[in-house]
C-alpha cells in the first residue's frame, strides 16, 4: 500500500494554526477578535505567506470588525509565531474569512426545503427494514 508523502508545508500548516489559535484565545485582549476559530491555515510552498481562514458567529458588520482587530494585531502575531516556531522565514499573515462552513449551511437548508433531508435518517430506516425481513434466529 502505497503512502503519500507528508508535505512540509502541511506540517507549518497545522503547527501554525496550533500556535496562532493559542495566541487568539490566551493572549490578545483585542475585544474585536474574541471568540475566533481558526478553521484552516494554508502556507504557500516557499513558506513565506500564509493565508489563515476563520470563522467568526456574527453580522457582516461583526466580520468587518474581526478583521480589523486582526489585521491590527498581525504584526503582534507574527512576531510571536517567529519566536515560538523555528522557521528561517516567519510568514506573513493574511487572515480571510472561511465561507465553506456558511455555504454548507445554506446548501443543506435548501435541501432540507426540497424534502431531501440529511440522509442519514433514510440510511437507517433501511437498514431496520432490511433486519425485519428475516425471522428472529435465522442465519
Amino acid at each position: 500500500m502505497a503512502r503519500t508523502p507528508f508535505r512540509r508545508t502541511d506540517r507549518v500548516s497545522s503547527l501554525v494554526r496550533q500556535v496562532l489559535a493559542e495566541l487568539l484565545t490566551f493572549e490578545v485582549k483585542d475585544p474585536r477578535v474574541q471568540g475566533v476559530s481558526i478553521t484552516e491555515v494554508e502556507v504557500t510552498g516557499d513558506l513565506r505567506e500564509a493565508r489563515i481562514f476563520i470563522m467568526h458567529p456574527g453580522d457582516d458588520v461583526a466580520a468587518q470588525a474581526v478583521l480589523d482587530g486582526l489585521q491590527q494585531a498581525s504584526g503582534y502575531l507574527r512576531r510571536e509565531l517567529g519566536q515560538r516556531v523555528r522557521l528561517r522565514v516567519t510568514p506573513e499573515l493574511s487572515f480571510r474569512f472561511d465561507a465553506s462552513l456558511a455555504y454548507g449551511a445554506r446548501i443543506e437548508a435548501r435541501l432540507r426545503e426540497l424534502g431531501l433531508g440529511d440522509g442519514r435518517a433514510e440510511e437507517g430506516e433501511a437498514g431496520d427494514a432490511s433486519n425485519d425481513s428475516e425471522p428472529d434466529g435465522a442465519r
